[in-house]
């Protein structure tokens, strides 16, 4: 069905956007945890631990805490925290199959495309943008909004200048929908747009996430008319399936999926239902589809 030629539409594609967190949905794990605290000499546990502690000390904020914590080993080790490294970190991370080689991303557009719908992919995460343009996945990315450092004159980073938590996501799906790509643009997320001249709609808008940190972000989406999907690890157990699936009967999310990306899987066919679902409702659908 991918292969076939996209119809021809008289009226230009609508924007539609599939929105992603990034650890434990896009990739296994955190992303901090496969190369980054190893070569600061620190154990994993021990690395969030010290992280837990420092931001229950202060009173802080955990994913702020944790970005400082990071700079400070690194600087211990003499591993100074730049750009680069972070994005070298970033080529380590273990993302799900059907990802690495772009073909979820081509395999969404060129659906979308035959319903004259825009296909748009941006990440919302806790994790650090540095890393994520790292991936191989960036280049398909319309957006990253993440977590991230600010620089000093040498390159080097010198504190957080933007920590995203699991109730501050919220905030980037109204950036999504106002067209809005930047952290600092307040005045325009404030202002009034009436719903039909919003670049993207929420009732175009698809949100994956993995679980509890993501569950403000995907109850906010399915009760302004988007759409939620919780994934989880395919090698995770019984249990950790049983409390993704727990979402749907709290009225959370819309469905649940393994995080697997490849063609034919139980989440690749849910996004194309969902996709097809927002062409009939936006009035897009092909006569004779």
């Amino acid at each position: 069905m991918a292969d076939t030629p996209a119809p021809a539409f008289d009226t230009p594609p609508l924007k539609t956007a599939l929105i992603y967190d990034f650890d434990g949905t896009l990739a296994r794990g955190n992303m901090q945890e496969v190369s980054f605290i190893p070569s600061v000499g620190m154990g994993i546990g021990d690395f969030w631990n010290e992280a837990e502690r420092l931001t229950r000390d202060a009173d802080g904020d955990g994913i702020l805490m944790y970005m400082q914590l990071m700079l400070h080993h690194a600087r211990q080790n003499g591993r100074p925290v730049t750009r680069e490294t972070l994005r070298d970190h970033g080529r380590e991370v273990a993302l799900f199959e059907g990802l690495k080689d772009l073909s979820w991303f081509e395999r969404m557009n060129a659906f979308g495309a035959r319903y004259n719908l825009d296909i748009e992919h941006y990440i919302i995460s806790a994790g650090l943008e540095e890393m994520i343009e790292g991936t191989p996945i960036r280049p398909a990315l319309t957006h990253v909004f993440a977590s991230h450092y600010v620089y000093d004159d040498k390159g080097e980073a010198a504190w957080p200048a933007v920590g995203v938590n699991y109730t501050t996501k919220t905030q980037y799906l109204f950036r999504i929908n106002k067209g809005v790509r930047n952290h600092w643009e307040h005045e325009r997320i404030n202002h009034f747009i009436p719903d039909d001249e919003r670049p993207v709609p929420f009732e175009r808008m698809i949100f994956i996430g993995d679980g509890d940190t993501d569950v403000p972000t995907m109850k906010m989406m399915h009760t302004k008319g988007g759409f939620s999907i919780a994934v989880y690890d395919p090698r995770s157990n019984e249990k950790d399936q049983k409390k993704v699936y727990s979402l749907i009967s709290e009225d959370r999310v819309n469905f649940v999926a393994a995080a697997d990306y490849r063609e034919g899987s139980a989440l690749d066919l849910i996004v194309k239902g969902l996709v097809g679902r927002i062409a009939i409702t936006a009035g897009t659908m092909p006569a004779g589809v």
